[in-house]
């Protein structure tokens, strides 16, 4: 899927755009330096979440179950800076629960695409709902958009907030201030 020669291209043509000399000692490998780093970053692309939701547990007790302070880094699809901050995760099982490290992954498969903050909440909700046949699932994401904190207004530390109710989540509001409780400490 990645084309490595294109995005060395692309970057000597940046390099050049900006008036850099892409033929200079400090910058020669770094057409072939940014090509690993997309792939690498952007690599969540070619995964599909189903891979590691798909791994359950049989539980006879549907307690929520909440993952906090996950850390992921993804691109704003706007600009192709980062954002970087942590997801919250709380699920409701319908019997079947998956390992806590597959919802980290499953954060981390959908952070590295080009996004939104928005649609990454919603797809993290939508997957664990999906693929997990869940009651409920409630998706709070805080990040910094290195595009509001480098250009533009230039207000470095502003967190934006946003938060996906699937299921049980839009009714039960005593389920919704649990976890806020748990997330908050």
């Amino acid at each position: 899927m990645f084309d490595q020669e294109k995005i060395q291209q692309a970057t000597r043509l940046l390099l050049e755009g900006i008036g850099e000399d892409p033929q200079r000692e400090g910058l020669l490998e770094t057409p072939a330096r940014v090509a690993r780093m997309y792939e690498e970053i952007c690599g969540g692309m070619n995964q599909d979440p189903a891979e590691y939701l798909s791994t359950t547990f049989e539980v006879s007790d549907g307690g929520m179950v909440v993952e906090r302070d996950i850390p992921f880094h993804s691109l704003c699809e706007h600009h192709l800076l980062p954002f970087v901050g942590k997801a919250h995760i709380a699920y409701m099982p319908n019997g079947r629960v998956t390992g806590l490290s597959k919802l980290a992954r499953t954060v981390e498969v959908y952070a590295r695409r080009l996004q939104l903050q928005e649609r990454l909440t919603a797809q993290v909700a939508d997957a664990l709902m999906k693929e997990l046949d869940a009651k409920g699932a409630l998706v709070m994401i805080e990040a910094e958009h290195m595009c509001m904190s480098m250009r533009g207004v230039q207000k470095p530390g502003t967190q934006t907030v946003t938060l996906v109710k699937r299921g049980v989540f839009e009714t039960d509001s005593q389920l919704v201030d649990d976890f806020f409780r748990m997330v908050r400490r």
